[in-house]
């Protein structure tokens, strides 16, 4: 029997047409992203409240009784936790994931759209188990979002009974969704292209995701064991990671565990989780800045091969964390030397980004303004980190305020500024209507500036040796009088930053009541998802037949063509395939 590609199958569609089977039990791609981002986002402003609460302490300390030692500690655990997980690797990959592969890659849907549906509902268990453990006796667990053990798991942490057992059920649970949509996206890329979309023509955010789901493919279930180990220490009392020791006053039955050993298997999920989250930004941040700057990605193949290369490289920099925990010091030399080297593909994609702005014709759009404020957040945020890639620079700086910045600079901030960029750019695909450009505006500017007057200050404590994590400061001697008000001044301005989300959401509300049409591409993008016959797009995508494509994604302001930009889709003219083979022979005479 004749191999059939997918893509040349023909695909009987049943478009669903009750309630339930449209909206619910659905499996269209678009549908099932639509579910995530509303689900990741009502978890990530969960996340949001928690932040402002802890900063209420930390700014005015004492001043609300409401916030105890345990209910700190509870906080700085689910808001990291939920916004590295449930918020953004959900949003990046299950919500921008799902929607855009198949419309990018001109497939119908996905490849297993039945399994597809069953890794958001699965998703969403994953959310429940974890929001009700804010229910359960002891409140949820306040080990840390890193949960090391034997911390994590001993009376007198707080949630350490089934705050914890909650904690660590609904992260196997998790990955056992992302398990199922990961194998949905890599399978899609590889099989599911349509006729012409070559791997070096399918755009930069397909390549960012694509890589981002294979990194988690390898590195979730280093996690999946480390939750299942620990789940066993807790409940039936093995040694994985306890080893023999005292609490209160009474000897424990745990003998020979390696706490260290915890920490390794953590790390080495948690640092290519750091990229899980960076790379479908890195791709959806090009696609955003060569539309709205009209002018080709600068670097196409560079940028694919440094994306290849940030992931293969982002599993041998993991202990890079770990240079306090007393590990081999030999190993110090090894780590800082990879960390140094992962630089290099990350310095690349910031060079070609800058340079694709470079003369171009940038139009100032609000998914603009986003997609150039990462670019400084997350240099600033890559610059601080090649000072904690330093063993003898992070001994003094490790678990002080400067960490916080950093991580936040780099794996908060500047994700949720492409998140903002790639929202913004394609709520007129996904809905059909334009969003408010003033309110836009006065969103970006009040996050951005917001941002920098949390953590500028922030690295500025790290070097005085402020601690994280700590409930209170007290009367500390080395830490002066000037750096609790320095952290009230922090306190009001994440607090300003959190409330001006509310115009993002006033922002969405406001364009579904007023439903103005967007049009048909009106960012006058070349990528395939805006040459959908209808918009929003129908169930299949396409019409009758699959589309074609013909070149790259990033045809801008061409020479000679009518528009500044030509669709992926649309033939070559003979003028250019004269001007390509003409090149081609200069090529071969030099």
């Amino acid at each position: 029997m004749q191999h059939v590609a997918l893509a040349d199958q023909a695909q009987e569609l049943h478009d669903p047409q009750s309630f339930i089977t449209r909206y619910i039990w659905s499996q269209d791609h678009k549908v099932i992203a639509v579910q995530y981002g509303l689900t990741a986002i009502f978890v990530g402003l969960v996340a949001l409240v928690l932040s402002g609460l802890m900063r209420l302490q930390l700014g005015f300390p004492d001043t609300f009784d409401f916030i105890d030692p345990s209910a700190y500690l509870q906080f700085v655990t689910m808001h990291g936790m939920i916004m590295v997980i449930y918020l953004l690797t959900a949003l990046l990959l299950g919500g921008f994931g799902n929607y855009l592969i198949p419309l990018m890659v001109g497939a119908r849907d996905m490849v297993f759209p039945y399994m597809n549906m069953l890794s958001y509902w699965v998703y969403l268990l994953s959310v429940i188990v974890l929001l009700a453990s804010f229910f359960v006796p002891g409140g949820p667990t306040g080990a840390g979002w890193t949960l090391y053990p034997p911390q994590a798991i001993l009376q007198g942490t707080p949630g350490y009974d089934w705050g914890i057992i909650l904690m660590l059920v609904s992260l196997a649970i998790f990955i056992v969704a992302f398990t199922m949509g990961g194998l949905n996206y890599v399978t899609t890329v590889l099989q599911a292209r349509t006729h012409g979309m070559t791997l070096m023509r399918m755009p930069l955010t397909v390549w960012g995701i694509f890589t981002a789901t294979i990194l988690g493919l390898l590195a979730f279930p280093a996690l999946l064991v480390s939750a299942i180990m620990m789940l066993l220490d807790k409940i039936i009392g093995t040694s994985f990671f306890m080893p023999a020791l005292v609490s209160l006053g009474e000897n424990l039955d745990y003998t020979g565990g390696s706490p260290v050993l915890f920490q390794h298997l953590f790390w080495f999920f948690g640092h290519p989780e750091v990229y899980i989250v960076a790379l479908p930004a890195f791709g959806m941040v090009s696609d955003v800045l060569a539309t709205h700057a009209r002018k080709n990605i600068f670097g196409y193949r560079m940028m694919v091969w440094a994306i290849v290369a940030i992931g293969a490289l982002s599993f041998v920099v993991w202990a890079h964390h770990m240079y306090v925990s007393g590990m081999h010091p030999a190993f110090g030399f090894f780590f800082a030397t990879t960390t140094l080297i992962i630089a290099v593909p990350t310095a690349i994609k910031v060079y070609n980004w800058v340079l694709t702005l470079w003369r171009g014709n940038i139009h100032l759009t609000v998914p603009m303004l986003f997609a150039i404020g990462f670019i400084f957040t997350f240099t600033h945020g890559g610059l601080t980190g090649l000072f904690l890639g330093n063993v003898t620079i992070d001994l003094p700086l490790s678990d002080t305020y400067f960490v916080v910045a950093h991580f936040h600079m780099v794996m908060g901030v500047s994700p949720i500024m492409v998140l903002f960029a790639a929202i913004y750019h394609w709520y007129p695909l996904i809905t059909g209507y334009k969003l408010h450009e003033g309110l836009g505006k006065a969103h970006f500017w009040l996050t951005f500036l917001g941002t920098y007057a949390i953590y500028l200050p922030m690295h500025y404590l790290g070097f005085l040796g402020v601690p994280r994590r700590y409930f209170a400061m007290g009367s500390t001697d080395f830490i002066p009088e000037s750096a609790q008000s320095l952290n009230a001044g922090i306190t009001v301005s994440a607090l300003i930053v959190g409330v001006s989300q509310l115009l993002f959401l006033v922002n969405i509300f406001w364009s579904l009541r007023r439903r103005e049409p967007a049009g048909h591409n009106p960012w006058g993008a070349t990528s395939l998802e805006w040459q959908t016959e209808h918009v929003p797009p129908h169930h299949g995508n396409w019409g009758a037949e699959l589309p074609k494509v013909y070149r790259w994604a990033y045809d801008y302001s061409v020479p000679g063509s009518e528009l500044d930009y030509i669709p992926q889709n649309h033939p070559v003219t003979e003028a250019e395939g004269t001007a390509a083979d003409d090149e081609h022979t200069s090529e071969k005479s030099v």
